[in-house]
């Protein structure tokens, strides 16, 4: 057996189990299923996990969705029962602003599942290859170009040491700005050194790419940005 094929065979086993460990839990610990389109719950995948291929393949995005954004849209849940937050009436982004003010199992969770559910809306098959309108002006100015941009961006998700997030933000001010979180963390939460309202996230734990490209990061990135869902992330720049 090959060493990608025996790395491969013991990723898949980790994260089955370790998947199993997250979901399934003793009926006095799970919490009420949050309702389908809630902003508290997993929303369906918006394509197949095998359309990002070659970039991502199929396997990793039904570990990633299935199994590590599963359990933190899971876990969310259980954390918000228990700290009495009304999944119904409150927001999401509100309770990741007051982060601070919740328990780590609420920071950590709120993050995973609003950083993923991002996430998989920045990415679509057959993306055009950079943006265009007022977002690709905007860019151009904060960054001096679009390759200027890249290479920056890039190297916030290169250089986040262990697991975290690269991002491009709109700072309270209504300017660009780049750069990273650890873990789960993003820009709206109170804790956080980098603020503002995240218009592109890239996943740079190494579940979301080690199945295809092992410990090479940079190569992951270098190929995520012919995914990258530009219409997406320029809505959000307008509505911001």
């Amino acid at each position: 057996m090959t060493t990608h094929n025996k790395s491969r065979r013991a990723f898949i086993k980790t994260t089955g189990v370790t998947g199993i460990g997250l979901t399934v839990l003793p009926g006095f610990l799970q919490a009420a299923p949050i309702a389908a389109g809630n902003p508290f719950s997993q929303q369906p995948l918006p394509y197949d996990y095998k359309a990002l291929e070659p970039v991502i393949d199929a396997m990793t995005m039904e570990i990633h969705y299935s199994k590590h954004a599963a359990a933190y849209a899971k876990n969310l849940a259980e954390a918000c029962a228990a700290e009495k937050v009304d999944t119904n009436s409150a927001k999401l982004e509100d309770v990741l602003r007051n982060a601070s003010k919740y328990s780590a199992k609420m920071r950590n969770n709120g993050g995973g599942h609003y950083n993923h559910e991002l996430f998989w809306q920045c990415m679509r098959p057959g993306a055009a290859s950079k943006p265009a309108g007022k977002l690709a002006t905007a860019i151009d100015q904060s960054f001096g170009s679009f390759e200027a941009f890249k290479t920056q961006f890039t190297d916030a998700g290169k250089n986040r040491f262990g697991s975290g997030w690269a991002w491009l933000v709109l700072t309270a001010d209504k300017k660009l700005a780049i750069g990273s979180t650890p873990n789960q963390d993003n820009p709206l939460m109170d804790i956080s050194d980098l603020k503002g309202t995240p218009l592109l996230g890239l996943d740079v734990w190494e579940h979301a790419y080690y199945l295809k490209y092992q410990n090479k990061r940079p190569d992951y990135i270098n190929n995520w940005w012919n995914v990258v869902n530009w219409e997406f992330v320029q809505k959000r720049y307008e509505l911001g």
